[in-house]
């Protein structure tokens, strides 16, 4: 099968740039307004002792307080500590070293004790881990706080990025899915200890995996956008884990083993609309699931954490798609293209071709969340091969490629969702933690080309 990965990524990137500068403050606010989580950036501090400045490696991160060694402070002002109850406080750390703790204090440098969290190595000066500890009782609202050093060993010990106040009370608004913190620093934390294959000589430099899937089942059931309704959504056709369905959950997918997918450690769901063909059905005779990336350093990327999910595409937009329209469908194989469907929405190909279609995922993730209410306020497409600001870090651009055993006629075909622009996929992540971190490591920071099974 023929891909088109690169130029399609282009048009799509030059497409959305105006329509996503205008929506990000759109987004923003509305992630702002769901949580009342205070971020401190470790530079804002309004005094200190003993503290230095520099950039942090990975993209997006800012700037950190480095090299912080016993008795150095930091001082924050105006920190609103919000309303009484339990309070969770994070802070966003590196350390080659590793040995002691930042006490959080109110008032003063000795003032009453807010949190404790301990300082563990993490891999590296620039390799960041995000501690947390859960405090009962706190003082409310506006505080100053003092960030203070202690450790019993010489020289430094510690690099800080950030630090984070969240209230017990500070639910997520309906439809956000808070990620587990312990469990993805255990994910990150395995992640960074893997040593990168050797790339051998020869290899394409190209950032990419895949998972090579063929059809499952077909159901008209949405997990992700209408969970515990089954029968509630348009036909999809499913990919990946044989059991997704209406009640498909993280849980469920880690416990059923049987998917479509090459490799068999990718329990994750794929699934789209069902195409119709004079109102039969013509499922696709294989989709590949790219795993890749567009960003000027693809280092910086990090596997997908379990349990995230995301929709790209809209199934409400129902407009036309004329030739030349951007995220089409298209003919691939001899012969290509030769004419349009009788509406003009639809490619004919050559009796030697058949109907492909390719599908590109937002890249860059807020790092909080695995969920949100529409199912993309949580992601966003990178404009400027970086991630940053509400969306700093970086995931695999994920990209779903799908053909069809068709060349079509003039009558065209249609969606289950309706016209050709409706054309959406979901993707809800169950990869074997290890295996997906492996072909992150090995395939997209390195930038070398891997098949389905992780190899160069």
């Amino acid at each position: 099968m023929r891909r088109y990965p690169v130029h399609l990524y282009t048009l799509l990137a030059s497409a959305l740039a105006i329509v996503l500068a205008a929506a990000l403050s759109l987004t923003v606010a509305a992630q702002q307004a769901q949580a009342a989580t205070v971020t401190v950036q470790a530079e804002s501090y309004a005094a200190q002792s003993g503290v230095a400045l520099e950039a942090t490696a990975d993209t997006g991160g800012g700037q950190n307080a480095a090299y912080l060694a016993n008795s150095d402070w930091m001082r924050f002002d105006n920190v609103d500590l919000g309303a009484a109850g339990g309070l969770t406080v994070s802070a966003r750390v590196a350390s080659a070293v590793g040995s002691g703790t930042v006490e959080l204090r109110t008032v003063g440098l000795t003032g009453p004790l807010l949190a404790v969290i301990p300082i563990s190595p993490t891999g590296g000066w620039q390799n960041w881990a995000t501690q947390a500890t859960d405090v009962t009782t706190h003082p409310t609202g506006s505080q100053t706080v003092f960030a203070v050093l202690r450790s019993t060993a010489p020289g430094d010990f510690v690099n800080i990025n950030w630090f984070s106040f969240a209230g017990a009370g500070d639910a997520p608004a309906a439809g956000w899915v808070p990620i587990d913190q312990a469990q993805w620093n255990a994910q990150l934390a395995q992640y960074r200890a893997m040593t990168p294959a050797t790339v051998p000589a020869g290899v394409v430099r190209v950032p990419e995996f895949n998972a090579t899937c063929t059809y499952s089942h077909s159901k008209p059931d949405d997990p992700i956008v209408l969970p515990g309704l089954p029968g509630a959504s348009h036909m999809h056709s499913f990919f990946g884990n044989k059991s997704t369905d209406a009640f498909t959950t993280t849980q469920s997918l880690l416990a059923n083993t049987p998917t479509s997918c090459a490799p068999a450690n990718d329990l994750s769901a794929y699934w789209i609309p069902t195409l119709y063909e004079n109102n039969t059905a013509v499922e696709s005779e294989g989709m590949i699931v790219y795993y890749g990336s567009r960003l000027t350093d693809p280092s910086a990327t990090v596997p997908f954490p379990q349990g995230f999910r995301m929709i790209a595409g809209n199934a409400k937009t129902q407009t036309s798609t004329p030739a030349g329209s951007p995220g089409q469908f298209w003919c691939a194989g001899a012969g290509g293209e030769i004419g349009r469907s009788a509406d003009g929405n639809w490619p004919l190909c050559a009796p030697t071709a058949h109907l492909t279609h390719q599908l590109v995922f937002p890249d860059c993730w807020d790092g909080k969340n695995l969920d949100s209410p529409d199912h993309k306020s949580h992601v966003a497409f990178t404009y400027d091969g970086k991630c940053s600001g509400a969306y700093p870090v970086a995931i695999p651009n994920l990209s779903f490629v799908t053909s069809y055993p068709t060349s079509g006629t003039t009558a065209g075909f249609r969606l289950a969702s309706g016209m050709a622009s409706s054309i959406h996929g979901d993707f809800f992540n169950a990869w074997d933690n290890a295996a997906l971190g492996h072909r992150v490591k090995d395939c997209i920071t390195q930038k070398a080309k891997c098949n389905s099974a992780g190899a160069f």
